[in-house]
């Protein structure tokens, strides 16, 4: 019986031992640590030229030929930046009665990927020039240099820098249309923004791929711009506005981006933060002691390209590529 209970226990332990023989020699490694990508050095002249090449083409009001030729080369430079493009046709009835062929043009990279953010700015420029502080030319179309412009030069870089530095994160660059054709003191800010409510309604991307937050941009390019922190971005995405507003002051741009609250603006976020249900934020400047509250150059034909600063673009866009390669880097 002592033999046995031997035996028993010399087996018991060889089994013992070749278990833990076993799941040594089939433990799974743990997988590879994603490598990280530095944050790239955001290029003022690139996007002043980019602003500068919009100028040219004139005021891009919808129904205008400016418009189709804007549209055209926005299109191609995209895509030579390596996204997938979406040209996302409409129709919007302006408050005119007038009915605006409009285009949201979408820019994706990565469009496979889950994990994505989103980045906008309107594209179009207002068709009259109806500021209460100028007489001048009231009814002839603004440049937009500052005013949809610098928006999307800013834009324009960053995809070129995703195209030169590549991550594995979905970014979505929405340039939308028809967002500046609405009516000077109406009854409703609805006329204004009708291509981001469109979007809004019909967005390219839905359930998973649902952006986790976004980021809009709109006068970003003038010399001597504040952006404080806008109040519906503070109503429907605070953290992201904290966030980023703390990232851009730890850069050294706190003369820009200002801790102050600011004023309420029914621009394209507000549609994508209550239509979309995106949080979204909006970097917009705001000017202090202006009877609009917005530069003095604001719906008026001194919104040229002399009103740009390209340290004002370098300050914008290094702080957006910087929330967008700390997100992918899982920094952010």
């Amino acid at each position: 019986m002592q033999r046995i209970i031997v035996v028993l226990g010399f087996s018991m332990l060889l089994l013992l031992n070749s278990c833990g023989s076993d799941s040594s020699s089939e433990s799974i490694p743990p997988p590879p640590s994603k490598e990280k990508v530095s944050v790239p050095k955001f290029e003022r002249d690139s996007a002043l030229a980019y602003v500068a090449r919009q100028v040219e083409f004139g005021p891009r009001v919808p129904n205008t030929e400016g418009h189709r030729q804007t549209k055209a080369w926005l299109v191609e430079q995209l895509e030579r930046f390596g996204a997938k493009v979406i040209a996302q046709d409409f129709e919007a009835k302006a408050y005119t009665g007038e009915v605006l062929q409009s285009t949201n043009i979408i820019a994706q990279f990565n469009p496979g990927a889950q994990k994505r953010i989103l980045l906008a700015a309107h594209w179009d420029t207002r068709p009259f020039a109806d500021s209460p502080i100028s007489e001048e030319r009231r009814d002839e179309p603004i440049l937009g240099a500052d005013d949809g412009g610098s928006g999307v030069g800013v834009l324009l870089e960053v995809a070129r820098q995703l195209q030169a530095n590549p991550i594995e994160m979905g970014v979505d660059i929405v340039l939308f249309d028809a967002e500046d054709f609405g009516e000077s003191g109406g009854e409703t800010p609805d006329t204004y923004a009708l291509g981001s409510q469109y979007w809004s309604r019909n967005p390219h991307v839905t359930g998973a791929q649902k952006p986790k937050y976004g980021i809009l941009l709109d006068m970003v390019g003038a010399k001597g711009a504040r952006f404080p922190k806008e109040y519906f971005s503070m109503q429907y995405a605070p953290q992201v506005v904290n966030k980023v507003w703390a990232l851009a002051q730890n850069m050294g741009y706190s003369n820009y981006f200002v801790n102050q609250q600011g004023g309420a603006i029914t621009d394209d976020h507000y549609y994508v933060n209550t239509i979309a249900r995106i949080p979204m934020i909006d970097i917009i400047n705001r000017a202090q002691g202006t009877q609009t509250g917005f530069g003095e150059h604001w719906h008026t034909h001194n919104d040229d390209l002399d009103i740009i600063d390209k340290r004002t673009l370098r300050a914008v866009g290094q702080v957006v590529l910087a929330v967008v390669y700390r997100e992918a880097n899982g920094e952010f």
